[in-house]
């Protein structure tokens, strides 16, 4: 809450202690409000879990209406889903909040917070956090296009035509509720701003992740003076084709872990191929015969059979790529696989697999890439020898050719520049926004700092002394004067040279 609208709140405490002190022959059971105001907005309490290990967080919350199409605002409406952090210290908190913007595109940022909110310690003493679900998303008019017989499984491989039938089902069965031609980002940042408004905040502090650094370039390229600072975690430039270039980043990223473990003495010896080359191996033999395979499932033990093939051993390495902790898994899991035994491989596979499904909106994803990214993207030859290979972007955009997308406005992707304060953060190992993307964003940013986490994945902001740094530069607005020496104890994560973990 700001100190503007701090004051009636105090006003209307004080005023029902002092009612309650007087009035006698008031009714004990008469039901004491729970909302609170922020703006003009009502707020009522409510917990925000994730399903994921991460703690519950005491929060308000509130639905806003917004229209479905801004150029239209006596047409359709749909409600948004918020939730607002209160500063920890709310009596002494700043008039401008933090608008936190989740990635994917996809990604609810109210159902992602209780993972994020240790990260957010330092800036939540003074400022408040507002979550908007982006329309399309979580609680905001979901498209979430779950295949008919979804069921918590790994979702199943299929190939660009089914994509593109079952989009033109999902799009069918949400045209009562839905025109996903208006849940591009474009329409989203007018989004905020009206929230910005209505809790009636002059400027607001943005804090993108991944997709979200492009919500935030796009907001402040639009609306300059509502801005007083940018964090940018996992820089996505402007002109970036989100998802054109993933088979390049990811190979990017295989060669520096590669690269590690071959410095490190008993990597080197546990594995002389390295993960690379372990990969095209793998690859290639299960391109030829698939591998049936006993494994445990990752959630009930109960021992269960499946199949394990090339898209399986792509997936799985893509996936853990994203963060250390899992990519440092890989080569012993290749190891494993190469020697024939699939069943650790099956059994992670199933466990990323369960762990993301779901969690993002495909169809809200499918209306961004298709009206600011589909177009753009150009297929050339220099992907064909990737792991990856060309297919992930020809799957990736296959849902355009039939999902109802909308436009981008001229200049959406003309780089981001401006005079506001901006702390840029990559880690060094991302396999989808790499370190390179951030120093492209930074040449338009005068007032504005790139931190590389040495040895991390893709998101930063909780790591390290990150939360710190994060709360210093919210409060001083000066990236350039931050004491970013504290990052030199991150290092990398060794690779697991058995299942017992690391050599000491």
């Amino acid at each position: 809450m700001s100190r503007k609208t701090s004051i009636p709140l105090a006003v209307a405490i004080a005023s029902a202690a002092l009612l309650a002190g007087c009035d006698n022959a008031a009714d004990p059971a008469a039901p004491v409000s729970s909302t609170r105001h922020y703006g003009s907005i009502a707020f009522e309490p409510c917990t925000l879990a994730s399903g994921a290990a991460a703690a519950n967080v005491q929060a308000q919350c509130a639905t806003f209406e917004v229209p479905e199409d801004h150029d239209a605002p006596d047409g359709r409406r749909i409600r948004l889903n918020l939730a607002w952090l209160p500063a920890t210290d709310e009596a002494n908190a700043s008039p401008d909040p933090v608008f936190f913007l989740a990635g994917g595109p996809g990604q609810s940022a109210v159902s992602v917070w209780p993972s994020l909110n240790p990260a957010f310690g330092e800036v939540r003493k003074q400022r408040h956090i507002v979550l908007v679900d982006q329309r399309g998303t979580g609680g905001s008019n979901a498209l979430e296009c779950l295949p008919p017989d979804h069921d918590g499984e790994a979702t199943p491989v299929v190939d660009a035509d089914a994509i593109a039938a079952f989009a033109a089902e999902c799009a069918a069965a949400a045209a009562d509720r839905a025109d996903p031609r208006f849940y591009t980002t474009t329409d989203a940042i007018r989004d905020l701003d009206a929230v910005r408004e209505a809790i009636g905040a002059s400027r607001v502090n943005l804090v993108g992740g991944s997709y979200g650094t492009r919500v935030a370039q796009q907001y402040a390229g639009r609306f300059p003076q509502r801005v007083r600072s940018i964090v940018l975690d996992g820089v996505a430039p402007n002109d970036l084709v989100v998802g054109g270039e993933f088979a390049h980043t990811f190979e990017d990223a295989l060669a520096l872990q590669s690269a590690q473990c071959r410095q490190l003495p008993a990597c080197a010896q546990r594995f002389p191929q390295d993960a690379r080359a372990q990969l095209d191996a793998l690859v290639a033999k299960l391109k030829e015969a698939p591998a049936e395979v006993e494994f445990r499932d990752p959630a009930s033990g109960e021992s269960r059979r499946g199949q394990v093939d090339a898209d399986t051993v792509t997936g799985l390495a893509f996936m853990f790529s994203y963060m250390p902790q899992t990519a440092a898994l890989l080569p012993l899991v290749l190891d494993e696989a190469a020697h024939g035994r699939f069943a650790p491989l099956k059994s992670l596979s199933e466990l990323m697999g369960r762990s993301m499904g779901g969690s993002m909106a495909r169809g809200m994803q499918w209306s961004v890439i298709c009206a600011e990214d589909a177009d753009r993207f150009r297929e050339d030859d220099s992907g064909r020898d990737t792991v990856l290979g060309q297919d992930v972007a020809r799957m990736f955009f296959a849902a355009c050719a039939s999902w109802p997308h909308g436009t981008r406005p001229d200049g959406f992707t003309d780089p981001f520049r401006s005079e506001i304060p901006v702390l840029l953060l990559s880690g060094e190992l991302d396999p989808v926004t790499p370190p390179r993307y951030a120093e492209r964003v930074l040449e338009g940013l005068p007032n504005g700092r790139h931190l590389v986490l040495h040895g991390q994945g893709h998101g930063t902001l909780g790591l390290g002394c990150m939360p710190k740094l994060t709360g210093q530069f919210i409060e001083s607005a000066d990236a350039k004067a931050l004491d970013a020496a504290c990052l030199d104890t991150l290092t990398y994560v060794p690779p697991f040279t058995s299942f017992n973990g690391w050599e000491p």
